[in-house]
């Protein structure tokens, strides 16, 4: 399939696209509009979002919803402290062929062979079988033995995570962090959209959402989105930003030295124009501006740099650490 050229009728045309998905979504979804178009830009930017909430806001239902809307496979995995890798992956069976008799290993596909996988509470489970989704986030692919298993494309990691509950959970390591490009929070819903919320799901109310796009459109529309444009001096503001984190480098902003003790990596960069790229995308735009990169810093940026311990004492976040940054680190001029 050909990829359009990047231009403002492409970028119209996904406009259109991208309100048809919007509209389908939200007839199951009340409200989170933040929520679903950061999923999104996650989805059309080939990379995996880890979405942060109490139980009950609906981190599941979007994600089977996106699915259903979009038009690929899906699969969802309940994180549990007995979840084995294998379980994620898929293992090696002894099987006879019928017609010589013989026995041989059959590989039997997990569940991560899927377009989309949801990863739900995925801080439930060992280090062990979270580390199983690293080579399928990074590489697309799985290795089984000495065989290494290609992932059909479009290829998403979903998962969910409980803040409150810590008893009989295990931190996600930095080095899989790293792999989500956004850190999504999910909120409480608005007054009038929790009342929204009682009437459909206390009635009978059914309205299912149809398929308007497919896998085939994701991945044309993921090689346009990479083409919005973007000014050197943007980059060079990406890189200030990101290197401000980095405690024990000169150009390490002081407040972040005084509360940070780790700042982020080259990855934040690489998602923070990417992430820019598909806020501008999304709304109408072939190049990115400032905004865009202020308005996708915090997701980018919250699971990337840690707080030490004298922050938490004060009541100081990874949130709070990204607004200083934005405050003090000077934007380019233009848009």
């Amino acid at each position: 399939m050909t990829n359009p050229k990047i231009g403002p009728s492409v970028a119209e045309e996904f406009g259109v696209m991208i309100a048809d998905v919007r509209r389908e979504i939200h007839k199951v979804i009340v409200g989170q509009d933040e929520l679903v178009d950061l999923t999104l830009q996650c989805i059309f930017c080939q990379n995996h979002a880890l979405l942060m909430g109490v139980p009950g806001l609906a981190k599941t239902l979007l994600v089977s919803t996106i699915s259903e809307v979009i038009g690929i496979s899906f699969r969802r995995v309940q994180f549990t402290p007995d979840l084995m890798p294998s379980d994620i992956t898929g293992t090696e069976i002894i099987q006879e062929n019928a017609e010589t008799g013989r026995r041989g290993f059959v590989f039997v596909r997990g569940p991560i062979f899927a377009n989309m996988v949801l990863a739900d509470e995925i801080n439930r489970t060992p280090p062990k079988t979270q580390a199983a989704l690293l080579e399928a986030m990074q590489e697309k692919q799985v290795s089984i033995g000495n065989e290494k298993y290609k992932l059909e494309l479009p290829f998403f990691v979903l998962a969910t995570q409980n803040p409150i509950e810590q008893e009989g959970t295990y931190n996600l390591p930095e080095a899989q962090l790293d792999r989500f490009m956004y850190k999504i929070v999910v909120d409480y819903p608005e007054t009038a959209d929790e009342i929204e919320v009682l009437r459909r799901t206390t009635t009978n109310y059914h309205n299912p959402p149809n398929k308007v796009i497919t896998g085939a459109d994701i991945i044309k529309y993921q090689a346009v989105l990479r083409e919005v444009l973007v000014r050197e001096d943007l980059y060079e503001y990406v890189v200030r930003l990101v290197q401000a984190t980095r405690v024990g480098k000169d150009y390490c902003l002081p407040y972040a030295r005084e509360w940070v003790s780790w700042g982020a990596g080259p990855r934040a960069c690489q998602n923070l124009i990417l992430g820019a790229k598909a806020h501008a995308f999304f709304n109408g735009r072939v190049h990115i501006t400032v905004d865009d990169i202020r308005a996708v810093a915090a997701p980018v940026l919250r699971h990337r740099v840690l707080v030490n311990y004298a922050a938490v004492a004060e009541g100081i976040d990874s949130d709070s650490v990204v607004v200083r940054l934005l405050k003090e680190i000077p934007a380019p001029g233009g848009k």
